[in-house]
Formats: structure tokens, sequence, C-alpha cells
């Protein structure tokens, strides 16, 4: 089995392309800057591989057809089972212009290269982002219906998903993960994103007050969030599968927790103050 894959240095794509790597007789190659290789070795060590089995081909998600060489284009041809799109831009504090660049364009480029090689089935790792800020229950069967756009980062999250399903000329599946969070096993994160902003606020309670004294900490809604190894397996399972073309799958939790209820699982892991009355942050204003 070949695979091809993008984003394959990123948080998800460097555990997905280990994964891949452990089926018998797998192949990955993986989209990576020309100015960036001298992370292959690195990269190859990580994934406990060797030069034959992961390959890197230079490009740049930005260009047509990712910039690949022609010459890479034609070996690859027809020699790619499965495609996983995971190069995006992750960061809701990006400026729109790179997330437009990335997100959308970069989704464009992705689908007209594997048009080009004649990949065998597409993979495209969207959000539940996609879903804007739509109020109630997402289905996975449901796009059209995504409210609340305005933000670049849902925006671009949305558009992207709609390039695939409209332009994209071989078999494609889209997956739409939550907020994703360190190896459920390890801890192990790479960088300080999304709920671990809260774990300096932790510490610092925890430097102050005894750990049998409640606080008071802030509520506001429910958070989806899930650890980086369940959405790798999620993917290397379900990609796998017979009859899942033109389909989503949403990679979640099926409750989700309250923001309240997140504080205080991470307050009782600290040995910090636990949150013993919660207030509605927009009663505050």
């Amino acid at each position: 089995m070949q695979y091809f894959v993008t984003g394959a240095t990123g948080f998800i794509g460097k555990r997905l392309v280990k994964k891949l790597l452990e089926r018998k007789g797998a192949v990955v190659h993986f989209l990576i800057r020309r100015e960036s290789a001298d992370k292959v070795a690195d990269l190859r060590s990580f994934w406990g591989t060797t030069a034959a089995r992961a390959v890197p081909v230079f490009g740049d998600l930005t260009a047509k057809k990712l910039g690949v060489a022609a010459d890479d284009i034609k070996k690859l041809k027809g020699q790619i089972d499965h495609f996983y799109h995971l190069a995006a831009v992750y960061d809701l504090g990006a400026d729109e212009e790179t997330q437009v660049a990335v997100n959308i364009e970069g989704t464009r480029n992705t689908v007209d290269l594997a048009k080009a090689i004649d990949a065998g089935h597409f993979h495209h790792v969207s959000s539940i982002a996609a879903a804007g800020l739509y109020e109630g229950v997402f289905r996975e069967d449901m796009f059209e219906e995504a409210e609340g756009l305005d933000h670049p980062y849902f925006q671009t999250k949305h558009e992207s998903e709609k390039i695939v399903r409209q332009d994209c000329k071989v078999p494609w599946t889209v997956y739409r993960p939550a907020m994703v969070v360190g190896d459920s096993t390890t801890g192990e994160m790479d960088k300080i994103d999304g709920p671990y902003y809260f774990f300096k606020l932790i510490q610092r309670l925890r430097q102050l007050l005894p750990p049998w004294m409640p606080t008071v900490g802030l509520e506001g809604g429910r958070v989806n969030i899930v650890p980086v190894d369940f959405v790798v397996n999620a993917l290397n399972v379900i990609s796998h599968q017979k009859d899942i073309v033109k389909k989503c799958y949403h990679l979640v939790d099926p409750v989700g927790y309250r923001v309240g209820d997140v504080l205080d699982i991470f307050s009782r892991a600290a040995h910090a103050p636990r949150m013993g009355l919660f207030v509605n942050a927009a009663l505050l204003g």
C-alpha cells in the first residue's frame, strides 16, 4: 500500500504517518518544503523507518499542484492508494490572508495534485469548525447548514471542505476532528494551544492557595476535546474501510464537556484548588 500525506510534519500528520507505516509493506510519500529537507532524517527517526519507506516529495502548499515537479508527478501517477490532506492553518489567530492561502488555495492545489497522480482515494481532514457557530447538533450529513462563518478560520475551513465536495475528481471522504489535545497515554503535546492556556492560571492558583480551598471559576458552554491518538487511530481505521466514498465522519467526543468541568479536571490533575462555584461568563459582559 502506498500513501501520500500533506502536513506530515504537523502534530496530527506526523503521528498518522507513523501509524500508516505500521502496516506491512506500507510506503509513505510526504510533502515537504525544500528548505526543510534537513528535517527528513529526524522525521524518519521519529517514524522508526528507512528512506525506502518514507519518501520526501518537495513542494509548496500554495503552488499549483503543490509545486511538485513534473517528473515526480509522473512517478507517482497511479501508484498512490490513499492521499491524506492534513496541511492547514489550525491557529484561530492567524491573519486572514494566510488562512485563505493555506486552507482554501492549498486545498485546491492538493485536490488538483490528487487528480494529476490519479490517487485511489482522497482523505480530507477538515474540522468541526466547518460548521461555524451553528447552534444545536451539526450532523455528519450536514454541510450547507453551517452558520456564523464570519471568522476567517471558520470560513476557510468551510470553503476548503466545499472544494473537496465540489471539485475533487477522485473518490473522497471528509473527517472533522474536534479540538485536538495531547496523547491520552503520554500527555505529549507539540504546542500550547486551546485548553492548554488554562494551565498557567491553574499553576498560579496552586502556588497561591492550598488544594482544599474551593475557588470560583468561569462557565461558558461546552467544548469538545479529543486526544491526538484517538484522531490518528480513527483516521487509520476508517480510511481503510469500504463504502466511505462521499461521506463525512466526526472524530469527536459524543458528549463533550462543560468549560467548568474541563477546568475542574485540570485542577484535580494538578492538585490545585478545585472550582467549587462557576459563574456564567456571559453575565460578566
